[in-house]
């Protein structure tokens, strides 16, 4: 894909990067991701994609704006109370580079669903997606970006189990859901963290697409915002893992 004289001009602080360049450029602008939840994680996440000229960015949240939801979900505002989460942040996106493929999908994600990006990202609440959105990756050989935040820490993980054999996935790290689970709507969190973590997540995504530094395959990387400070955590592959152990 040839960059247009517009592009150049847009793209021209990741031209002067040597792990991104012209070549770099273009792999973003044929890409095609798929975002799960559009909300704290997804919106961050999506826009710094839209920015970096990801050409197909596809977005599904079945929800809608909730008035709580403006402390950390910055992609909205007071105006978009009461619509599809979906539909507005595409529209955001749609503002950022109108050149963008974007799609809406007014629905929550679960088993049998197929999303049409070669890259999956985890931005859901909850265990059930994260677990599905797992094996999916995981059978069609598709890398998944996952994050995760609560009260002042985040986390971030690329599971590549699908590409590569000796890189474990979710459900290796999360084997079931923690008995202390709680619903998200009963956590408090800090907004700068979710916008520290879905940053992450679209860091990730541009390194993975790319082919720039090492992206975070079998690591996790923890962040605290109450002291600062960030470490990354190796995990391993579980043979016994229900998800990728039986292929």
């Amino acid at each position: 894909m040839s960059l247009t004289p517009e592009d150049i001009e847009r793209h021209k602080r990741h031209i002067l990067l040597k792990e991104i360049g012209g070549p770099g450029v273009q792999k973003l602008r044929a890409a095609q991701v798929s975002i799960i939840g559009a909300g704290a994680l997804g919106g961050p996440c999506a826009l710094y994609l839209a920015a970096a000229g990801v050409g197909g960015i596809e977005i599904w949240d079945d929800d809608r704006v909730d008035r709580s939801n403006l402390q950390r979900q910055i992609q909205f505002g007071e105006a978009d109370v009461g619509h599809l989460k979906s539909e507005v942040l595409a529209a955001r996106i749609a503002a950022i580079d109108p050149s963008i493929r974007v799609a809406p999908r007014a629905r929550r994600f679960g088993e049998g669903d197929e999303p049409t990006g070669t890259i999956l990202i985890d931005a859901s609440d909850n265990f059930p997606t994260r677990y599905a959105l797992n094996a999916l990756a995981h059978c069609t050989g598709r890398a998944m970006v996952h994050g995760a935040a609560a009260g002042w820490t985040g986390q971030v993980s690329v599971f590549a189990s699908g590409l590569d054999a000796d890189a474990p996935c979710y459900r290796c790290w999360v084997p079931e859901t923690p008995p202390d689970a709680e619903a998200c709507d009963e956590v408090g969190v800090v907004g700068a963290v979710t916008g520290m973590t879905g940053s992450a997540m679209a860091l990730e995504a541009v390194k993975l697409i790319t082919g720039a530094g090492t992206p975070l395959i079998g690591r996790i990387l923890l962040l605290s915002g109450l002291s600062g400070e960030a470490r990354t955590v190796k995990l391993r592959r579980d043979p016994d893992c229900p998800d990728c152990g039986k292929y």
